[in-house]
């Protein structure tokens, strides 16, 4: 999606306007698809061993994890991606099978999720250096594994260290565990994993899972919806995509609530959060960029199909290249869609913790089959979950992310109730006003009150 030389500008973005006039000019001709060129290959494709449509991946350094339904759960080797010394780059093994077996059966794997994106080893966090020396927290147990839902066996887990392992001889994957309580994940079609909680959507809602020991799940709550699609997290709140539209959860306790708030959607599919805006592809309306700064109060903002072109949306992700937004649209069967949200040309202000995203298609390209799913970039700089476990060292020793219990003191107060303020002062908020001292006596409780 972006130049190989640096500035890696996006292709058709503002940035490769000026940092590659020629090649945006081209880009431009060919009617802002991304082609083949002199200087760059515009795509590698694979189809699934099994030819069964992949509906959910995740990228996570040279592997690609993906949920194929009916072909169960795969992890190809992606590490050849980006060389053209390589013909065949995106592969299910490097070698014989017979040393590398990295499929799990299942009758219809419908999603997969990792608790981070982020490349890790968590073998490697542990002993005396990192504990005593290194004063590092260690990993949460949840980290060792690859969650996956199936419509119809529930919820299971594999174990992925080997591929960090640096051992090329083990890379065999299977189940750990499997769970489907009484049919309760009956008909999963999406999960997402924030710190230890697996949020699930079924036809019949949402289901929250505990895996604070991810080999015996726990069900936290069960909140029923209306043919549950999707769901994404950001802080306090679950945001889940419905045959309603975008619907809103609180988790703030881990008390699950659903709120009454509605955004009415016509054909909701999965949603991304970034910030202040919820983007949800929104399948024949295009896509629907939601103002959620009041999570309670979500309002749309604006939809958005690119006069039409945008007709068949079914996921949607948001990443930053190069200070600027861009939006990747699985636009279903006319293929990927890349919207440049922020720049300087659309917003001249657009400086911000959360400037107001102004889209246009500069982007596209034609896929064999339809776009279905796309992998979530990686989330930089991110050193602790959602429940204070840590992901990542900290420049300084000891100096570690906060844990649950003390991120929730910045938030919470004694009750566990919001910190909250009012535009309104009370007479109680102000602190009593001492009398001033009595200075034509001469007494003063402070010897600068003093007179000369």
């Amino acid at each position: 999606m972006t130049e190989w030389d640096e500035p890696q500008a996006v292709i058709g973005s503002y940035l490769q306007k000026y940092a590659y006039p020629d090649w945006y000019a081209d880009h431009q001709k060919a009617g802002r698809e991304i082609v083949d060129t002199q200087h760059r290959e515009s795509h590698t494709q694979l189809g699934t061993p099994g030819g069964n449509a992949a509906t959910c991946l995740q990228m996570r350094g040279e592997y690609l994890f993906v949920a194929e339904g009916r072909g169960g759960f795969r992890v190809y080797d992606i590490a050849g991606n980006g060389n053209k010394g390589v013909s065949q780059r995106i592969i299910t093994a490097p070698y014989s099978p017979l040393g590398h077996d990295t499929h799990v059966s299942s009758k219809n794997a419908t999603c997969v999720a990792l608790p981070t994106n982020q490349p890790i080893a968590p073998a490697r966090n542990d002993g005396d250096l990192m504990r005593k020396v290194n004063m590092e927290q260690p990993f949460h147990p949840v980290y060792h594994y690859a969650f996956v839902v199936d419509a119809e066996e529930g919820l299971y887990a594999v174990n992925v260290d080997t591929f960090v392992d640096g051992e090329a001889r083990n890379n065999f994957l299977k189940r750990e565990m499997t769970w489907n309580p009484g049919g309760l994940l009956k008909g999963a079609r999406h999960i997402v994993v924030a710190g230890h909680f697996a949020y699930i959507t079924t036809s019949k809602g949402l289901e929250i899972v505990d895996l604070d020991d991810p080999l015996k799940p726990k069900s936290l709550a069960s909140i029923p919806l209306n043919d549950a699609r999707a769901s994404a997290v950001q802080f306090r709140y679950v945001y889940v995509t419905t045959a309603e539209g975008l619907q809103v959860v609180d988790i703030t306790n881990m008390k699950p609530r659903l709120l009454p708030a509605v955004l009415p959607l016509k054909d909701a599919r999965r949603v991304y959060l970034a910030r202040t805006y919820a983007y949800v592809a929104a399948g024949a309306e295009g896509l629907a960029i939601v103002d959620i700064e009041k999570a309670d109060r979500p309002r749309l903002y604006q939809m958005f199909n690119a006069d039409g072109r945008i007709n068949d949306a079914q996921d949607v992700i948001v990443g930053s290249t190069n200070a600027s937004l861009f939006a990747y649209v699985a636009d279903g069967r006319n293929g990927l869609k890349v919207l440049q949200l922020t720049s300087p040309e659309s917003q001249p202000g657009f400086y911000g913790f959360s400037p107001e995203p102004k889209p246009e298609l500069i982007a596209w390209k034609k896929t064999a089959s339809r776009a279905l799913a796309l992998s979530k970039g990686l989330d930089r700089d991110r050193a602790v979950d959602e429940t204070g476990g840590q992901i990542a060292i900290v420049g300084r020793i000891g100096a570690r992310p906060f844990t649950r219990k003390e991120m929730e003191k910045m938030y919470l107060n004694a009750k566990g109730e919001l910190w909250t303020v009012t535009d309104r002062g009370e007479a109680r908020d102000y602190v009593p006003r001492k009398s001033p001292p009595n200075v034509a006596s001469g007494k003063a409780s402070n010897p600068r009150d003093k007179q000369p």
